[in-house]
């Protein structure tokens, strides 16, 4: 039997982006597999590119396959689109009081402040991801 090369190893990542699965469908042990990605730059670099490669195929496949979960009905999966890529149906939160002079506490003031950061955290995302 031949015994895997670093470039098959490479070529396996692109199709299964999992570390721990490519090494044994290679027959190669994954301490074997960090030490070459240590004592070889060039070796990690293409693994890195290659692990890039191989999420985006599956998540290119998991996007079809949830398209045709929403083209089937299924309620789960057209919530998840909503909810991701319409502005409409994405989370939200509202803070209102009954009596406008109430002050906020600092426990509300936190999370508001939280609650914000992870959502311009996302947008800046967002944005990076469609080159804006």
């Amino acid at each position: 039997m031949k015994t895997a090369s670093k470039q098959d190893l490479v070529d396996q990542l692109r199709k299964t982006p999992i570390i721990q699965v490519a090494c044994e469908k290679m027959g190669i042990a994954r301490a074997t597999f960090y030490r070459w990605k240590k004592d070889d730059p060039a070796f990690a670099e293409q693994v890195d590119f290659a692990l890039k490669e191989g999420s985006q195929l599956i998540n290119d496949m998991a996007e079809s396959q949830l398209i045709s979960a929403i083209r089937n009905s299924n309620l789960t999966a057209i919530i998840f689109w909503l909810k991701n890529h319409h502005k409409n149906y994405s989370p939200k939160m509202e803070v209102t009081t009954k009596n406008g002079d109430i002050p906020l506490t600092d426990e509300q003031k936190e999370l508001i402040r939280r609650s914000l950061d992870l959502a311009f955290a996302d947008q800046l995302k967002e944005e990076k991801h469609e080159g804006k």
